[in-house]
């Protein structure tokens, strides 16, 4: 998959079929637009193209009052490039882009610079200054450059309820993770690289990984079982904050720390992902280090004994011995008992 910050120059375009949206969590309404459009583009020879924006123009907009962010720009063009996506198109939503007309969107993004020939929207689309472009105008547009143009409607889960960014925020807020779960389709999860802390978790016998985060706020924030890959063959058990850490930072810097569960080495550098099992409870500030440190030491029992009944189950289910389903290596089971 091929990523532009901005539109391709000259010598990258071609003709392509497109989708347009912030794409914040790649749900699973998400999903089922993008399989539409790789239906289309094999049906028509073409490449699939998603355009999406940094910042979310609720950012832009309202930056004290825009929504949490469900994911990551890293995450997000992982999900798309798993769903089969050849290009992403990450506009940089400004001032400028904000007020182009809606033709001249049409006549600089979709014909000028992707070379659109088929584009697919969902049905709650608008499109340049004052969101004043719908569906109506765009199939206008198409008719008179050239492209088809495709609505899609919204997508439910099999109660009736509408599959949204929205509904996804609303349960990782409340800590749902499994609510998250069903609305995404996956696990949960997020990315990074594994950076230099001030070593303070090691000093309090609990070494961690720390993974920084981009954006100012995240819609999940606690303390929670994981599981992380990317550090060893197998992914590791293990326990996480996420948050401002209000007993040892005031910086309002938002840090991802990671406490593996017995797993003692250098991880600096590596890109790890980090899966959230579930929520132990919320970010806490303590009078003092030795206080904090006991509620670490609770966690980190909570999370062994949740581990612990998890392969016990799935080892019943399974009517054999050890789990493969946890991903955990029989080592690394015996390391959490």
């Amino acid at each position: 998959m091929r990523v532009f910050r901005g539109l391709p120059n000259a010598e990258s375009r071609a003709p392509c079929a497109l989708t347009i949206g912030n794409f914040d969590g790649v749900h699973r309404g998400h999903q089922a637009l993008l399989a539409r459009v790789r239906e289309a583009a094999h049906a028509r020879g073409l490449p699939v193209c998603v355009m999406t924006f940094e910042p979310h123009p609720r950012e832009f907009f309202n930056p004290a009052g825009a929504p949490p962010r469900i994911a990551m720009l890293r995450d997000k063009l992982e999900a798309l490039r798993t769903n089969g996506v050849d290009r992403v198109v990450v506009e940089h939503f400004n001032h400028t882009f904000a007020s182009q007309s809606p033709d001249a969107f049409v006549k600089r993004i979709l014909v000028d610079g992707l070379h659109a020939r088929w584009v697919l929207i969902g049905d709650d689309f608008r499109y340049g200054a004052k969101r004043a472009g719908d569906f109506a105008s765009l199939k206008a547009a198409g008719e008179r450059y050239g492209f088809e143009v495709e609505q899609m409607q919204t997508i439910a889960d099999p109660s009736g309820a509408r599959i949204s960014s929205s509904g996804v925020r609303a349960a990782l807020i409340a800590g749902d993770l499994d609510a998250a779960r069903a609305a995404l389709g996956r696990p949960y999860a997020i990315s990074g690289h594994v950076v230099h802390g001030l070593k303070l978790g090691r000093d309090l016998g609990f070494p961690t990984l720390n993974l920084p985060i981009s954006h100012k706020r995240p819609a999940l924030a606690g303390i929670f079982i994981v599981r992380v890959h990317g550090v060893e063959a197998a992914p590791l058990p293990g326990v996480a904050s996420l948050g401002l850490r209000p007993t040892v930072d005031d910086s309002g810097r938002v840090l991802l720390e990671v406490h593996l569960l017995d797993w003692h080495g250098d991880a600096y550098g590596k890109l790890v992902r980090v899966e959230f099992l579930k929520k132990l409870r919320d970010e806490e500030k303590y009078a003092d280090l030795e206080t904090l440190t006991a509620a670490i030491a609770r966690d980190v029992v909570g999370a062994r004994a949740y581990f612990t009944a998890l392969e016990g189950a799935q080892a019943a289910a399974e009517g054999a011995p050890g789990s493969r389903a946890t991903g955990f290596s029989t080592s690394a089971t015996d390391r959490i008992r």
